[in-house]
């Protein structure tokens, strides 16, 4: 028998992505990067363009205040060709200068490399145009409109299939995967809880605020458009690193698709949904 995949259409933003890299100290283009950027432009439909944001960034010398400086002046840059090319300054949404991107090789050669590729901007251009959904997704994104402002602790017990958890004392570095310090002492308690529950299954949904369209942040330790995702990851390899199997868990990240509705800081943040609770046997006496 045949299974019919129902669909539907809707009209989304899809993504095109350039970057343009920068000399050392500079944040004018060099030839080579101009006529790369030059063909970028125009490649666009410039009747589809939704929006442009433009993020500047710097590799790991210099004081935070030089990086922040030179890495705006960076993005600076590529907006004035934007305009140049006779794009309405309206359209560009963001033309920030984030700063440096953090080192994740300290060997001599991998270093310098990364630095290399780490001066740079980084240009995201939406087009609006129109995508199709399955009926999976559709499900998938109704059922955490639908729960994501009726939250549990796991002191409300019983935990069941469907509960959304929040955890909410488990703070994240702006623009960082990883958490502050007095988040350990929650983050430990957690793990302890679900290691001694091994019934309950679940998955570890990250999401991020401040983002237009649904897109996802940056991590600034990588330089990566996957900042929720890697929110969820760093909960789900300390827990796993902690005692709870990884065949309970999976993570995946959101971006900025699920506000709450209410201040925009709330909207970053971490959460568990219980997928399964097997049932537990009791003890003999």
């Amino acid at each position: 028998m045949a299974t019919l995949l129902l669909c539907a259409t809707s009209f989304a933003q899809v993504d095109k992505t350039h970057e343009t890299f920068f000399e050392t100290d500079k944040y004018d283009l060099v030839a080579i990067e101009n006529a790369k950027l030059e063909r970028f432009i125009g490649s666009l439909p410039l009747d589809k363009i939704e929006d442009i944001s433009i993020y500047g960034y710097c590799d790991d010398r210099g004081t935070d205040a030089y990086n922040k400086w030179l890495s705006q002046e960076r993005a600076n840059t590529i907006k004035q060709k934007f305009v140049d090319r006779g794009i309405a300054d309206s359209i560009i949404k963001n033309s920030d200068g984030k700063g440096e991107l953090l080192l994740t090789r300290l060997d001599d050669v991998g270093s310098e490399v990364q630095r290399t590729l780490n001066r740079k901007v980084e240009i995201i251009v939406s087009l609006l145009q129109p995508r199709v959904v399955s009926k999976e997704a559709v499900a998938r994104e109704k059922e955490l409109e639908e729960t994501k402002d009726s939250y549990k602790t796991f002191e409300d017990e019983p935990i069941i299939k469907g509960d959304r958890i929040l955890l909410k004392n488990i703070l994240f570095k702006t623009n960082y995967s990883y958490i502050h310090g007095k988040s350990r002492k929650d983050l430990n308690k957690l793990a302890k809880y679900l290691a001694a529950h091994p019934e309950i299954i679940f998955k570890i949904q990250g999401h991020v605020c401040c983002v237009d369209h649904g897109r996802d942040g940056i991590d600034l330790k990588t330089g990566k458009r996957n900042l929720s995702e890697a929110r969820a990851k760093f909960i789900y390899d300390y827990l796993a690193d902690h005692g709870v199997a990884k065949k309970r868990m999976r993570y995946q990240g959101f971006g900025s698709r699920f506000p709450l509705g209410g201040d925009p800081k709330d909207d970053k943040r971490v959460e568990i949904l219980v997928t399964y609770v097997k049932k537990v046997k009791p003890k003999k006496k």
